[in-house]
């Protein structure tokens, strides 16, 4: 298989194909952070839901592979949650492909920026949005563990709201 066998599937947190990933996602989090993670409970459903949000999956062959949402933060801001690679699919820059799919989808519903957090623990994801164009809200040099969760954001080129986001 190859990364053009690749779909992007609109959806709700409660798609039954998103359940693995985001079983997947609580597990990590909750290993990591040595603490229970309750995504569930977390945000309700709705708030990645159109028109304020966003839930989608990456599918290679129909089944998910990674994904992510967004969620409306302020007006103009739509913050960036739940982006996950499959484990066994990682190192593939199917994450980057997500994020690419997010950004597209939240300009086009006009949204100007966005914002995400991640832990201090997960320098992989750290090392992603510095990579894909998000600027640090936080002391690059600090350690991470002194800051808590690092904040991010990026601006957004304005989109035609009839535009469709490809991965």
């Amino acid at each position: 298989m190859t990364d053009t066998d690749l779909t992007v599937r609109h959806t709700t947190v409660s798609d039954p194909l998103a359940r693995p990933l985001l079983a997947e996602l609580t597990h990590e989090y909750s290993t990591r952070y040595q603490k229970p993670v309750d995504l569930d409970r977390e945000y309700p459903p709705e708030e990645f839901a159109p028109p304020g949000g966003a839930f989608l999956l990456l599918l290679q062959s129909g089944r998910p592979v990674a994904g992510g949402a967004y969620r409306q933060y302020d007006a103009t801001t739509a913050e960036l949650k739940r982006i996950w690679t499959d484990s066994a699919h990682r190192r593939r820059g199917l994450a980057r492909q997500v994020l690419r799919v997010l950004e597209a989808d939240a300009a086009s519903r006009g949204y100007v920026r966005l914002y995400l957090t991640t832990g201090p623990r997960q320098p992989e994801a750290k090392a992603l949005y510095l990579a894909a164009g998000y600027r640090p809200l936080f002391d690059l040099t600090a350690d991470p563990e002194s800051i808590g969760p690092l904040p991010f954001e990026k601006d957004l080129p304005a989109a035609h709201p009839l535009e469709t986001p490809n991965p």
